[in-house]
């Protein structure tokens, strides 16, 4: 804590400036001035911008400002230079009475920063106000039956300055029987009385006419006139007298009107109506005066409300005056000192407001600033305020316990409370306390502090093939728990981590997270593939998420059955078989082998025959394509016989192909024969095509190669396989048929395939779609048709 004194004269006005600057913890300090009274409206009080060290080209923009404080429409504050100046006139003795020192508090608020001051102004006392009397004539009656030294009290002058200023003494005017002593009461000041010198003789002087003038101890003094007029009296010889010469009573100022507070005995020694006394109240503002007094018994009552704020101490003067034909009288002094009690209500005065507070903002940031004020004293005037529990607030008191600064204690979060209504309790140190309450309206603002958040993590979506290219596919959601921009998402595909090859053909909606396939996916090139999707809000700095997305494709009946076999030269489906005519029922004739691309239903072939010559003589398998004799032939049987078969597989819109088997029925010799002709004929086909075929298999070995080649690298360099889920299992029993299994969460889902035969071999890069069967007969007529429907 520094303290600094300043003192400084202006010509003039005769200003006396002590300047007082109490450190309070960097936000708040106390000046204190001394100025006289009665200064003229604009004098310079001080300058606070100067004295506080502040910046007094930035005092506009810190609205520098008096807030509060007792009379401060006395002062105003000049925000262009930080003066003090006075706005009415100040009189010390309308301010503070005859209470020292004469001290007006002020609170000033400069912003940014957020800073409160206290300034305190000493109002010192000038000789502008005269001793003055209660009444400027005042008659004393003496009986002429006084010895000398008789002593008459006289009421004394009042003057309303303080100090040196104050009334310092008496003088009376030249006579000869009466002279003047003055004695010292303390608070009751000096009361003047009149010494009766030499006796009196009412028949030669009936009245004497003095003046007794009252002086203060001004430069130059100022002075009272109260004209006394004594009236020489008979008989009456014995003025009343009070059993003390001051009564003094303490009571609450809470004490209701009627209340007794004291009774004031005063005796004559006279007898009669001289000995009779009666009690008044002098007073000069005795209109005012909220007591009653019984002018017979001399009770002293309350007939009006006491307030211990406007006023503590009452000083009484009592006239007792006896009822003899020239009364006589005295006065009595009563002090009557009003004790405080807790009736005021603590006052908050909220004199800075940040209504709006940023969620991030630091512990400790100043919320509001407010006064409290209790105009007890005391204990009843010491106020406390406290907050509700579990609010993220505190309250700071300032060291003259007088102001109070919201803080907050912890870290807020815009969406746990986005408002908050803080109820400030004022509670004073009374018995019984009173309280008061303060509502203050807190808004938290947002900040961008969370990330969009999806809906599932992460997602699987099934997509049928043959999907329309730009067609909307799925959609993914992101939130955000943020308010406006800061919550505003949009989506983009992850390139980086997902890679060209799938994010190429898709596209994202950035508005609304809708996701459209720009080709059409094909369940047999293609069965399952993820990407990564980002969510981001729009706020500064914008906050991000990732997912997963997992697509399955569906399969379609979108593949016609292929034949297999068999398979004429020229590519039609259609063979010539040849058998003994001997053979028995159950002979197997043939096989047809079919392939379909598709799996699962779509892909389970059925054979049946469409057209036969001869239905009692041959029989086809319905799920191998096994011919067989049903009997033996007969004489009559004719030696061809056509076979169409169909071959179906079992989608919702099932396809079909067709093939044709001609079937001769020979003699046994002429079969054998038939054989020999064909093997020599086989061996010269396999002279002349000797050379073709070495040419034809070391080609078809190098491109077997150069494919693993290829197949290896793409392996390695693509993405994670979308197949790694799959489990393959591969039967073999006449068709080709295969299942693939593959996990979704907690689904399992299996898609069956058509069966291939045994022998045949997939083509490396056909992805199992593209089979070659070798062909194991030949055929002597070197006929070859075929018929392919779908």
């Amino acid at each position: 804590m520094a303290i600094i004194n300043r003192k400084r004269r202006r010509p003039g006005n005769r200003i006396f400036l002590a300047l007082l600057i109490i450190l309070l913890k960097g936000t708040s300090a106390q000046i204190r001035y001394s100025i006289q009274e009665e200064l003229k409206m604009g004098t310079t009080v001080g300058n606070i911008a100067k004295d506080l060290g502040f910046e007094t080209a930035r005092l506009l923009d810190r609205n520098l400002r008096i807030v509060s404080g007792t009379k401060q429409e006395l002062f105003q504050v000049n925000q262009r230079d930080g003066a003090l100046l006075v706005n009415h006139r100040v009189d010390r003795e309308e301010l503070c009475d005859k209470n020292t020192p004469c001290l007006i508090n002020l609170k000033m608020v400069i912003e940014n920063p957020l800073e409160m001051h206290q300034v305190t102004v000493e109002v010192i006392d000038l000789n502008d106000n005269s001793p003055r009397f209660a009444e400027e004539i005042y008659r004393l009656e003496i009986l002429e039956s006084s010895l000398a030294g008789a002593r008459f009290q006289v009421e004394g002058a009042h003057d309303a300055d303080v100090g040196l200023n104050a009334l310092q003494s008496y003088k009376l005017s030249h006579n000869n029987f009466f002279r003047l002593e003055t004695e010292d009461f303390g608070e009751d000041g000096k009361i003047p009385f009149i010494i009766l010198q030499r006796p009196l003789d009412r028949e030669l002087v009936a009245e004497h006419s003095l003046q007794l003038t009252a002086l203060d101890g001004g430069k130059p003094p100022k002075s009272g006139f109260l004209n006394i007029t004594v009236v020489v009296s008979d008989v009456n010889d014995n003025a009343p007298v009070c059993d003390k010469q001051k009564y003094i009573i303490n009571i609450k100022e809470n004490a209701s009107m009627g209340t007794f507070l004291l009774k004031i005995n005063a005796s004559d020694s006279d007898k009669g109506e001289n000995g009779e006394v009666e009690y008044t109240l002098r007073s000069k503002f005795r209109a005012a005066e909220p007591f009653d007094l019984e002018s017979k018994t001399g009770e002293l009552k309350i007939k009006g409300g006491l307030d211990y704020e406007e006023k503590q101490v009452y000083e009484l003067k009592v006239l007792v005056a006896d009822k003899g034909a020239v009364s006589l009288s005295t006065l009595c002094n009563v002090l009557v000192r009003v004790e405080d009690v807790n009736d005021n209500r603590p006052e908050i005065d909220v004199t800075s407001l940040s209504s709006r507070i940023p969620e991030d903002a630091p512990i400790g940031t100043v919320v509001a600033l407010m006064g409290v004020t209790d105009l007890d004293s005391g204990v009843n005037g010491q106020v406390v305020c406290t907050l509700p529990e579990n609010l993220p607030f505190d309250l700071k008191q300032s060291p003259d316990g007088h102001s109070y600064s919201l803080v907050t204690k912890d870290h807020l979060d815009k969406e746990s409370k986005p408002f908050y209504d803080i109820t400030i309790t004022a509670k004073d140190l009374g018995a019984p306390p009173l309280s008061s309450n303060k509502v203050i309206q807190v808004e938290i603002v947002d900040v961008n502090d969370n990330s969009p958040v999806f809906t599932q993590s992460p997602y699987t979506f099934y997509v049928v093939e043959n999907n329309m290219p730009g067609m909307a596919i799925f959609s993914v959601s992101a939130s955000d728990v943020d308010e406006g921009e800061n919550a505003a998402v949009s989506y983009t595909l992850d390139r980086l981590s997902t890679g060209q090859s799938v994010t190429s053909f898709l596209r994202i909606h950035e508005g609304n997270g809708t996701i459209y396939a720009l080709k059409s996916f094909d369940f047999e090139v293609l069965k399952m593939f993820h990407f990564h999707v980002i969510a981001k809000d729009s706020g500064t700095p914008s906050l991000s998420s990732n997912v997963t997305v997992n697509v399955f494709i569906l399969d379609q009946n979108d593949n016609a059955p292929v034949i297999l076999y068999p398979v004429s030269a020229n590519g039609s489906a259609e063979g010539v078989e040849e058998i003994p005519r001997n053979v028995n029922a159950g002979h197997l004739v043939t096989k047809v082998r079919a392939y379909d691309a598709d799996i699962g239903y779509n892909g389970w072939l059925l054979f049946s025959l469409h057209e036969v010559s001869d239905h009692s003589l041959f029989s086809l398998d319905r799920y191998t394509g096994q011919i067989r004799t049903l009997r033996s032939f007969t004489e009559t049987d004719e030696a061809e016989h056509k076979l169409i078969i169909l071959v179906k597989d079992n989608g919702n819109v099932s396809l079909s192909a067709t093939a044709t088997v001609i079937i001769n029925a020979v003699e046994p010799k002429e079969a054998f024969a038939a054989s020999d002709v064909k093997s020599s004929v086989r061996d010269e086909e396999d002279n002349s095509v000797t050379f073709y075929l070495i040419i034809t298999l070391g080609s078809v070995s190098t491109l077997f190669l150069v494919s693993i080649i290829v197949l290896i690298v793409m392996q390695c360099s693509k993405t994670p396989d979308y197949s790694s889920k799959y489990l393959q299992d591969t039967n073999y029993d006449g068709t080709l048929c295969h299942s693939i299994q593959y996990r979704s969460g907690d689904k399992r889902y299996m898609l069956v395939g058509p069966r291939m035969s045994i022998g045949s071999t997939i083509v490396p890069g056909s992805n199992g779609n593209t089979l070659v069967v070798p062909d194991h007969r030949r055929r002597a007529s070197g006929e070859v048709r075929a018929e392919f429907k779908i």
